[in-house]
């Protein structure tokens, strides 16, 4: 190692020390609850078998997650999870298998992702909007061994090629088969020998096609928390109301930041913006997670809902997950103050930039700044660096990046940096903003939507003869879709969105449909969306 191997390592730890010491996570331990902690870690690793094992080492009593059902404390969950892995290894699922989970936000959705991870299989993260078809594509694809679920989702799982299923959440009963609970309370709850491998985070996204794909995730070391912690100054112990969905990558992020701070996790199964509220003034968070579109609708609230709503407690307030506008940024802090914390990142490269509230007031239009341990650069399409205030792709590269689609596609890498699916620049103050995305896709309410499978899905219609869709901006969602039509009949805007909505995902229909006599095309056949786009800025 030379001399200046050996300075950047030590400034590297020195770091390491100050953000986890200023969270409060390194703290004194007696040496019986510190070997215990290492043995943990040296024999479940630091993924979910291992992260919330340790929290039932050093705080069994401390409660862990609150949701509808009441408390949980770390050492009831890792009890839990022990006996519901038993139940499933009982039920085939065996190490490196996979498991799908469909869940909302609650404790069996902890406990299921902390029981096959106990088990060493792999953790397929179901998007609770998707529709049937899709379910059944992405099902077929990864082929899990099983899917635990939520009963509302039954039928929509009808058509899926999984045997195998147990319902997690259930509001009768369960009556259509076997419940989470049952198995818990039917099973031994000792410790198990752990696996030869660790389970694997997969995470669906949407590729280049569109349809989605599984973006698997090894387990994240403490560098992973250092980064986040370094520019948003969470503190172990707090309570924190993730609201976000937990099959997010955002939403999924704050949990596992759980398994290193102690955090009591504060779920609610829905976001309702007045419950959201009193949830987090009641439950006495200083914390809270969320995409913006949530921002939105809580400050759209009549101001007789706002009424004797108390944040003052709230010290962060975490969003992430599509744009954040300008005035949401700011109407957010007037009204509730300088707590909020905007993450510009994605599946793939997790956190490329972190705007605090500081970065919000100068320039609410920009995405902050790279966190400890993370490289941003604007490269051209040669591969090149461009200079400060000029537009390019956006790269990044930090021990966090995705291993690849399960599919065996990755992400462009220039020099080890990911791209980011986007373009942006770089201010004279090192604030990052980015542009949009660098090919069609659009976010909107934190979910990708791609034109072309909206396209693809409105023209099966037995009344629509050609389809155009772009994205334009929307002050709530960031961006949502607007689909142009040339239609052979009477058809209403409101049967086409139906049509879309019983094959895609609810997030994917077009917020607006404009009926045209023709299309706008080259002469090549290819239509010519920057036609359509200047008739939205006429």
């Amino acid at each position: 190692m030379t001399p200046r191997d050996l300075a950047g390592t030590l400034s590297g730890v020195g770091t390491t020390l100050r953000v986890l010491g200023r969270a409060g996570v390194i703290r004194p331990y007696g040496p019986r609850t510190l070997a215990s902690i290492a043995q943990v870690v040296l024999r479940w690793g630091t993924g979910p078998a291992g992260g919330f094992a340790t929290l039932a080492a050093r705080s069994p009593h401390q409660v862990g997650v609150v949701d509808e059902l009441g408390e949980l404390t770390w050492g009831e969950l890792h009890r839990r999870s022990n006996s519901l892995a038993r139940a499933l290894a009982e039920r085939g699922v065996q190490e490196g298998d996979s498991v799908a989970v469909m869940c909302r936000n609650h404790r069996g959705f902890i406990d299921a992702t902390i029981a096959v991870a106990k088990l060493g299989a792999d953790i397929l993260y179901l998007n609770t909007a998707f529709a049937g078809p899709q379910l059944v594509e992405v099902l077929a694809r990864e082929a899990p061994s099983m899917v635990i679920h939520d009963e509302e989702f039954t039928g929509l799982l009808a058509g899926a090629p999984v045997e195998r299923r147990i319902l997690a959440w259930t509001d009768a009963d369960g009556e259509g088969g076997e419940t989470l609970e049952r198995l818990v309370s039917a099973h031994d709850e000792g410790d198990l020998q752990p696996p030869d491998r660790h389970a694997r985070i997969v995470i669906l996204t949407s590729g280049t096609t569109g349809a989605p794909k599984g973006a698997p995730r090894k387990e994240a070391g403490i560098d992973a928390a250092v980064s986040l912690l370094s520019r948003m100054p969470l503190r172990a112990g707090w309570r924190t109301h993730i609201a976000a969905p937990l099959f997010h990558t955002w939403g999924f992020a704050h949990l596992a930041l759980a398994m290193l701070l102690g955090s009591t996790v504060v779920l609610r199964r829905t976001f309702d913006p007045a419950t959201a509220l009193r949830t987090v003034q009641d439950e006495r968070c200083r914390s809270m997670v969320v995409i913006p579109v949530m921002l939105q609708r809580m400050l759209a609230l009549e101001p007789g809902q706002l009424e004797g709503i108390d944040l003052g407690r709230v010290e962060v307030v975490a969003s992430s997950g599509s744009a954040l506008p300008a005035t949401l940024a700011k109407a957010w802090m007037d009204r509730f103050g300088d707590n909020l914390y905007n993450i510009y990142g994605s599946t793939e490269v997790a956190y490329a930039s972190i705007a605090t509230p500081e970065d919000l007031r100068a320039d609410p239009t920009s995405a902050g700044k790279p966190p400890y341990g993370t490289v941003v650069k604007i490269l051209d399409d040669n591969g090149s660096e461009l200079p400060q205030g000029e537009t390019g792709r956006i790269f990044v590269g930090n021990g966090l990046l995705f291993e690849g689609y399960t599919s065996g596609d990755s992400k462009e890498v220039v020099d080890g940096l990911m791209s980011s699916g986007d373009v942006g620049w770089f201010d004279a103050d090192g604030r990052l903003h980015v542009a949009g995305r660098d090919d069609d896709m659009i976010v909107s309410g934190g979910e990708n939507v791609f034109p072309q499978e909206v396209e693809d899905c409105l023209v099966t219609h037995e009344r629509v003869q050609d389809v155009a869709a772009i994205g334009v901006d929307d002050d709530d969602y960031g961006q949502r879709l607007r689909a142009f039509v040339v239609a052979t009949g009477e058809v209403s805007a409101d049967e086409l969105r139906d049509h879309v909505r019983a094959n895609l995902a609810r997030f994917k229909v077009p917020r607006e449909i404009v009926f045209l006599d023709e299309l706008p095309r080259n002469a090549t056949g290819k239509v010519l969306k920057r036609e359509l786009a200047r008739r939205d800025q006429a």
